[in-house]
């Protein structure tokens, strides 16, 4: 027995033991991506993250008999999801900890009996607040390079999780490309039609579009139509539309984020894709300061990496099939050549969304980094 103490992050030493768990777990791990030690202090916090206007969060440290930090979680309820989707549920997520089942046991039951006490009565996870939250626990392909959206995490997390009685809710997987030099001809042809009989055109988007012009909230209002039945998503607000708008989309190489429009003019389809940072982000060792925004900033201009990551692609669901998805591989394939993308690879997907996964075809896609959520009655 190691006596494993889990308390609740109450005070700034433990906080800090919570942020920099990870970076002690991963010591030396080439696959790892950090999170920015800022980004994880940010969740927590009511002023800075807008999703606890309608959700609980408690992190959770675990320690070792001698005071040293050995794992970590967190509790989340989300409301709103709770009260679209008719459950009780409590997720997890930032979950850590060394290779001891009495660390892992402790941290999960931590998180189960922090639900009960607030009327739930599943626990599910990883997942985070939003969809757009890191989500899913790796359970292949542990010898591949991360990225900045997604969860890395070692082999025995998952033979932990089933030994103590979680099950499979629903698998994600993700899809990696080599990029052609040229656009395959069906997309082509597909295009073509698509612009000829229903009146579709790519239209690439300035700062003053998405701050003036309103486009930034009709890419948001679109991905809230589109991703709206997907398993356990929640609409974003108002609030946090805006937030997203002015924090993320200004960074984003409007090169690489094309919108789909219709002949009246309606956004009905957007592309959101970006140079991968994942080496960058290694680079910083979850410090922005003093100089891993060099890094992030140096990788995003001058000196890109070889990987583009498709970070999503919605599409409204009345033009679903008609032709959209082609019109933005014709538009991003050939700016992926003048930037010297050598692969793309796209963020998880789940695996039962056959007419997401069926696109990727004339690509010659490989399925690669399954993730799993896992739940438990509670």
């Amino acid at each position: 027995m190691r006596n494993i103490k889990v308390k609740k992050v109450e005070t700034k030493r433990e906080m800090r033991d919570f942020v920099k768990f990870a970076s002690q777990l991963y010591a030396g791990c080439q696959y790892y991506v950090p999170d920015l030690d800022m980004d994880i202090i940010n969740t927590f916090n009511p002023g800075k993250n807008v999703g606890l206007e309608y959700s609980d969060i408690q992190p959770f440290i675990a320690y070792d008999a001698e005071g040293k930090p050995v794992g970590r979680i967190a509790g989340i309820i989300n409301h709103r999801a709770n009260a679209k989707w008719k459950t009780k549920n409590v997720r997890f997520g930032f979950i850590e900890f060394i290779d001891d089942p009495e660390v892992s046991e402790a941290l999960l039951k931590a998180v189960e009996q922090w639900g009960k006490e607030q009327g739930m009565d599943c626990i599910q996870g990883p997942m985070g607040i939003f969809d757009f939250d890191k989500e899913g626990m790796l359970i292949e392909d542990f010898d591949k390079l991360g990225s900045m959206i997604t969860i890395y995490n070692p082999p025995y997390y998952p033979k932990h999780m089933e030994t103590l009685g979680y099950e499979k809710e629903v698998d994600w997987i993700q899809v990696a490309i080599d990029i052609p030099q040229e656009i395959p001809p069906k997309y082509v042809r597909v295009s073509k039609l698509a612009k000829e009989m229903f009146g579709l055109h790519v239209r690439k988007l300035t700062n003053a579009d998405i701050s003036k012009r309103g486009y930034g909230k009709k890419v948001f209002e679109l991905l809230n139509m589109a991703y709206a039945p997907l398993f356990g998503y929640t609409e974003l607000s108002d609030k946090h539309i805006d937030l997203y708008i002015k924090r993320y989309l200004p960074l984003v190489d409007k090169q690489l984020l094309p919108i789909v429009e219709n002949e009246d003019g309606e956004v009905i389809g957007v592309a959101v894709t970006m140079g991968s940072l994942s080496h960058a982000l290694q680079k910083t060792k979850g410090k922005l300061f003093p100089f891993g925004w060099f890094h992030l900033l140096r990788s995003l201009t001058w000196k890109r990496e070889d990987t583009a990551e498709l970070l999503l692609i919605a599409v409204r669901p009345d033009h679903q099939g008609l032709g959209v998805n082609a019109l933005f591989f014709e538009d991003l394939i050939p700016i992926y050549n003048k930037y010297h993308y050598k692969r793309a690879e796209t963020g998880p997907q789940l695996e039962d969304n056959i007419k997401e996964l069926s696109q990727w075809k004339p690509l010659n896609p490989t399925f690669t980094k399954r993730r799993r959520c896992y739940k438990k009655k509670i």
